[in-house]
Parts: C-alpha cells; structure tokens; sequence
C-alpha cells in the first residue's frame, strides 16, 4: 500500500518522541509515542522478556541525557497499522528496535517495541 505523507510523517513522530525520550532521559516524553498498554520485549540469556512499556519509561528516566540516532530500515502500513524497524543508537549503544502501532484517533501510537542489542 502506498502510505500518504501524513500518514508517514504521524508514524516517524511516534518514532522520534522515542528516541528524543532516550536523548533527553525523560519517560515522559517517551510515553507520548506509546500506548499505555505498549509492552517491550527482547531475549536476555536466551529467554523471552516481556514488560509493560513503563519500564522502559522508568529506564529513560533513570540515564543521564545522551547523543541518540537513528535510521529507519523498513516502514510497512496497512490502512491503521504498522510496523517500523528502525537502526537505533544510544550513547555507544546499538540496537535493531522493532515496533508495531495503531493509528489511534489522528495520532499513530506504538503498541509494541521488541529490540535486540547489537554486539
């Protein structure tokens, strides 16, 4: 499906306030992106983690402000859903951060973010 440009430019916000979350250490601002049912998952020691999203908030909340980027690698919609993967940096942290959203009123809200950490 092509994805009008106000439909991406809503998704890429969703994006940008999770990333400009971890840049400037604030939950808050993360959790404007976010569902307030989002869950976060990822494999640590190989098994599967799941939490709700707060965590991830609390996390932000609890660094010091950093340099953070990032470089979206695959954006798919389908009328209100989506998914977006996107090459994300951290401090010297990298990641491959996955995420699904639903579009909620006007506004697209992540209801999902898995990530890996790469080595």
């Amino acid at each position: 499906m092509e994805v009008s440009q106000q439909e991406k430019q809503g998704i890429i916000r969703a994006i940008d306030l999770y990333v400009e979350g971890g840049r400037k250490a604030s939950g808050k601002i993360a959790a404007e992106a976010f569902s307030p049912t989002a869950t976060m998952s990822w494999t640590e020691d190989g098994k599967l983690k799941s939490v709700p999203i707060q965590a991830l908030f609390d996390g932000f909340d609890s660094w010091e402000p950093m340099e953070a980027s990032y470089e979206l690698t695959t954006l798919d919609v389908a009328e209100d859903v989506a998914i977006v993967r996107i090459e994300s940096q951290f401090g010297p942290s990298k990641f491959a951060d996955m995420f699904t959203l639903v579009k909620d009123g006007d506004l697209w809200k992540i209801v999902s973010k898995v990530y890996h950490v790469k080595k």
